[in-house]
């Protein structure tokens, strides 16, 4: 069973800046895309940012500039730098990555969250 553990959430002010990390752990062949979404209170949970296995990266308009994605596939870890944090990026942050099993199916794996709390 593969598992994505993330880290590195917390309370942090306007202006700030906080790095998420997502480590995959568990018998798997390879992941594929990963990926970070969030999902502030009321609202529906939506893509941050995701990278491929080659590095192909994609953003959300509203952390573009900001935000940063990269992963280590040595490590199975994909990391999230956010700077120049708002308030509206107070959300739980989830990670998410579409795994090959070593039986050849692919698994869409999440984590339980992390949360993130920007201070005005």
């Amino acid at each position: 069973q593969v598992q994505l553990v993330e880290s590195g959430g917390g309370l942090v002010q306007t202006g700030g800046s906080l790095k998420l990390s997502c480590a995959a752990s568990g018998i798997l062949f390879e992941l594929y895309t990963m990926g970070w979404y969030r999902q502030a209170p009321g609202k529906e949970r939506e893509l941050v940012a995701d990278i491929t296995r080659g590095d192909s990266s994609n953003y959300a308009d509203s952390v573009k500039g900001r935000f940063t994605i990269s992963r280590d596939n040595a490590k199975n870890t994909v990391y999230l730098q956010m700077n120049s944090l708002k308030p509206e990026d107070t959300a739980v942050y989830y990670c998410n990555a579409v795994v090959v099993l070593i039986s050849g199916n692919f698994a869409n794996v999440w984590g339980k969250g992390t949360l993130v709390t920007v201070s005005s």
